[in-house]
């Protein structure tokens, strides 16, 4: 190609960038092997389009042979538009020069995994993989996961957790394997090894317990992926985890990758930090090898915040090795650190932060600020006596901010999980902020989606008693503690019945050898709540000693009935299910009855999260809410940006966690919740010596990377755990740095010594107190400091917690009267068309126990029988205990949980009266 560009300063020139002379550097290297060490907005982005147009507009390489990786489809879509453009603002490609025969090239640009399907599509053949392959979608993977399940032969006694967690487990297994290029049969072995390794240990305490259940549970989980991937076989399906697995055998035939050498001359990789064991093996075993290959890989060591899901930061450490030059050296290392994002200030702040992270890894320079912005930035911090002191803080600041000409698309509130996220948004949109929470993780927390999530939770699992108490104690069936406990007592006599009736069945002792594993003997509040469906209960009468009130009664047998019409639809398509639900229960029509509900966005929230349903089940028609059920599930416990929605364009104030900022940026970013336990955290990445579901790490790919066991004993595994601490210090530092170098302007930071549940105080994190070091020295501004409370000071949020209290909550009066003035329009209208037809009139209840603000009345004690009345007590489910559900649940809102309460207490509709009239009167 003929060249159109000789200078560095011509190309500074055409694209109008004055590139530093350590991105002139990185731009002009000769066509070999480099990595960049680029810290937090140092340029990546464009010193890779610069680097396409200097090859380009040199001559060396055309445009159709660059080839340009990255993570998601937003990023590829952005490089290959940056390149692009860049190249037509050099002059070097024309876009309105139009020739058929001879189409103008472009450069590849796409995805890891897109690159990876490409390459078994046109080289699959040569390892039997068969053209007609598919992906598998989300929804898919999940169907097939729990279809593997329901079918396997068993039995499988290591593997006691309940179906849908173990749908879960099955899945990350599967992909920790193919991350890792392990064999099942290779984990079984290493496994059945570890058994009878312990089979002479001393297990001294729970820990060491917990080893053998894990191998055992892992060896079964083995035999599952098995059978999963043979289904996968069967089917001519693959998941992301096969294709980078597939490829990456294809990586080791030599004709391979001398043909995409050929093709691509030149190899861009973005984000490589971020990339596993078995995508390394792939692009080394294409372009590296000791190739020469113009491979020019693109990371941070310091943002390298993906481990948990399978990332290796070894990677890019290593990279000189595993893509030496043609003559046998080590590939060249260049850094770029002038950062043009953030003020000098914050820049001081992370930089004192990532200081135990520079000296682990090769190549890593402080960031510097650009010239001339050495002063800019500012850090507030704060710490506050309260939980719900510290989000008023938090809101009263981004809320000043806003009413002061700050934009709201400018600011985000960053959280270490989502567990706040309700609240934040609660309290921004009492001050009119507009707010939008990001993520499904973080919708899942809403109480808009927390109450669909539970009314299908109860539905597939009958055993989901935490689920059905949401509902039962929420604004809309208003269950007071006293009915609530009855039902738990009848749950309970529900199954020892069942136990005594099959005193006289011959099959009894086969009962007895299973006792304990039968799901009958689950204690289910479902069951109970049926009951009130049936005038009998077991023959022996509907009064069982139990005095529920009359009006518990008649909700109890109204919920009931709800639920039993919705499971006949469960085998609908998803969004067929979840429509029908929200239509029943009348979820949707009263967040566009209630005002507060209209402002607190809470009907785009619902929709957004139907959107991710409509997803999930947009690759497989036959999607179902089991599968569903998993995917939450799993996108609720890897909350940390498993699943990949990104902030909208809205102009609203972006609540996310801080794993999903990374690649972000605003002018201000709020990060609350600096205490200690919490950010940084100090619950660690799941242990193999405890989970079934995870790969040992002496199988793993990064080995060298990860501590492990030194000996089977109490002294040992205790030495494990310090060093999985430490390794876990080390993914919190980095966190830390990602969040504390998205802000350009201004960052707000705060904690509090109280949580709202805790009876020990937690006091400021580390973070919080480097932010406050970082005040002190004049680089910002410390705008409250809380004493640390006395030993022997209580927990406020505790007392007022214990205070007495309304349960459930008393109806909105004026809310009420609205909603039945509403009611009276349309029955009235409904009434004037049936009186011009000649119909019969609707309906109108003339006593119904729900529309009396005073129910229930007080607890009696007196009125219990014998026992404690706790409802969880001796459940078996796993989903809880009373004392822990209520524990952190403040004052003024639902007794259902910490969440604003919705105005939603309606019953099912009439025979005659339309569903959306009834529940407006409620």
């Amino acid at each position: 190609m003929p060249a159109r560009i000789s200078d560095p300063e011509q190309l500074k020139e055409l694209l109008g960038i004055p590139f530093t002379p350590e991105q002139t550097a990185c731009i002009i290297a000769p066509p070999a092997p480099q990595v960049i060490v680029a810290g937090a907005g140092s340029g990546k982005t464009t010193v890779m389009a610069a680097r396409v147009v200097w090859l380009v507009g040199t001559g060396q390489v055309a445009p159709e042979q660059v080839l340009g990786l990255t993570f998601t489809n937003k990023a590829a879509g952005e490089l290959a538009e940056r390149v692009r453009k860049a190249l037509v603002k050099a002059g070097v490609t024309d876009p309105d020069t139009i020739d058929p025969d001879n189409p103008p090239g472009e450069p590849v640009i796409s995805t890891y995994h897109a690159f990876a399907g490409r390459l078994l599509t046109d080289h699959g053949l040569r390892i039997g993989l068969e053209p007609t392959s598919r992906l598998l979608a989300d929804a898919t993977r999940y169907q097939l996961a729990a279809r593997v399940l329901r079918e396997a032969p068993g039995p499988y006694p290591a593997l006691t957790r309940s179906f849908t967690d173990l749908v879960g487990d099955l899945l990350t297994l599967d992909g920790e394997l193919s991350e890792h290029l392990v064999r099942p049969e290779e984990l079984r072995g290493h496994d059945t090894e570890l058994l009878r390794a312990l089979e002479d240990a001393k297990l001294t305490n729970a820990d060491l317990r917990k080893v053998p259940e894990a191998a055992a549970a892992r060896r079964e989980l083995a035999d599952l992926v098995l059978r999963y991937r043979a289904a996968k076989r069967d089917r001519d399906l693959l998941d992301f985890g096969d294709q980078i697995a597939l490829s990456a055998r294809l990586a080791g035939i030599p004709e391979v990758g001398r043909l995409l050498r050929e093709e691509f001359r030149v190899v861009l990789l973005d984000e490589y930090q971020d990339t596993s064991v078995a995508q390394r093996v792939l692009l080394a075993g294409l372009f590296g090898g000791g190739t020469g290959h113009p491979v020019t890989a693109v990371g941070d060591p310091c943002q390298a915040i993906y481990g948990w899901r399978g990332a290796s930061v070894a990677n890019l450490d290593d990279f000189p090795e595993h893509f030496a030059r043609a003559d046998g050296g080590p590939a060249t290392r260049q850094s770029l650190s002038e950062n043009r994002r953030s003020g000098g200030r914050l820049l001081d702040l992370a930089n004192g932060l990532a200081e135990p992270l520079r000296a682990m890894h090769a190549g890593v320079e402080a960031l510097r600020p650009a010239p001339g912005a050495e002063h800019d930035g500012t850090v507030r911090c704060a710490l506050l006596p309260t939980h719900a002191e510290e989000l008023d803080w938090l809101a009263d600041s981004i809320a000043h901010l806003v009413n002061t000409g700050r934009a709201p698309g400018e600011i985000a509130v960053l959280c270490r999980t989502a567990t706040d996220f309700a609240e934040i948004q609660g309290a921004l949109v009492a001050r009119d902020v507009p707010v939008e929470v990001v993520g499904l993780s973080g919708l899942l927390h809403l109480p808009e989606i927390a109450d669909l999530v539970a009314v299908c939770e109860v539905l597939q699992d009958p055993g989901a008693n935490a689920s059905l108490v949401r509902l039962l104690t929420g604004p809309r069936w208003r269950i007071g503690p006293r009915d609530l406990a009855l039902l738990g007592r009848r749950a309970r006599l529900l199954v020892a019945h069942a136990r005594v009736d099959g005193e006289d069945d011959p099959d009894r002792r086969l009962a007895e050898a299973v006792e304990g594993t039968d799901p009958s003997e689950v204690i289910s509040l479902a069951d109970a709540l049926d009951t009130f469906l049936e005038s009998p209960l077991d023959g022996r009468g509907d009064d069982d000693g139990l005095p529920f009130s009359p009006d518990a009664r008649v909700r109890f047998a109204r919920l009931a009935a709800e639920l039993r019409d919705l499971r006949r639809s469960l085998a609908d398509p998803l969004m067929d299910v979840l429509h029908r639900v929200l239509a029943v229960t009348g979820l949707e029509i009263e967040l566009s009855a209630s005002p507060h509900a209209l402002a607190a966005r809470r009907r785009e929230t619902l929709s957004n999260f139907l959107d991710v349903a409509a997803s999930f089940a947009a690759g497989d028609a036959e999607a179902g809410l089991l599968a569903f059920l998993g995917f939450l599930r799993t996108a609720a416990q890897y909350e940390k940006g498993l699943d990949n929605a990104l902030p909208g364009g809205e102009n609203t104030v972006k609540v996310l966690t801080a794993h999903k900022s990374k690649g972000l940026e605003w002018d201000v970013v709020a990060v609350p919740g600096l205490v200690t336990g919490t950010f940084p955290s100090g619950q660690g990445r799941e242990k193999w010596t405890a989970q079934g579901k995870v790969l040992p790490h002496g199988l793993r790919g990064d080995a060298d990377t990860l501590p492990d066991v030194g000996s089977w004993d109490a002294r040992g595994l205790k030495a494990f755990h310090e060093a999985m601490k430490d390794h876990q210090h080390t993914e919190e530092l980095r966190l830390g740095y990602v969040t504390f170098t998205r802000p350009r302007s201004l960052l707000l930071g705060s904690g509090h010594w109280w949580g709202p549940s805790q009876k020990k105080p937690r006091g400021p994190s580390a973070f919080l107190r480097a932010l406050h070091d970082h005040c002190a020295a004049g680089y910002g501004e410390i705008e409250a400091w809380a004493d640390e409370p006395a030993e022997d000071d209580e927990n406020p949020a505790l007392r007022r917690a214990a205070q007495d209290q309304a349960w459930p909550l008393p109806l909105d009066d004026d809310a009420l009267a609205r909603r039945r003035a509403a009611a009276d329009t349309v029955l009235a209208h409904l009434e004037d068309l049936a009186a011009h037809s000649g119909g019969p009139s609707p309906a109108v209840h003339a006593a119904d126990p729900y529309d009396d603000p005073d129910w229930p009345p007080p607890p009696d004690d007196e009125d219990l029988p014998p026992g404690d009345g706790d409802p969880f007590a001796d459940d078996a489910s796993g989903e809880g205990d009373w004392d822990s559900w209520t524990a952190d649940r403040p004052a003024d809102v639902s007794p259902t949980d910490r969440r604003p309460a919705i105005p939603h207490q309606a019953t099912g509709p009439e025979p005659t009266v339309p569903a959306g009239a009834r529940r407006l009167v409620r």
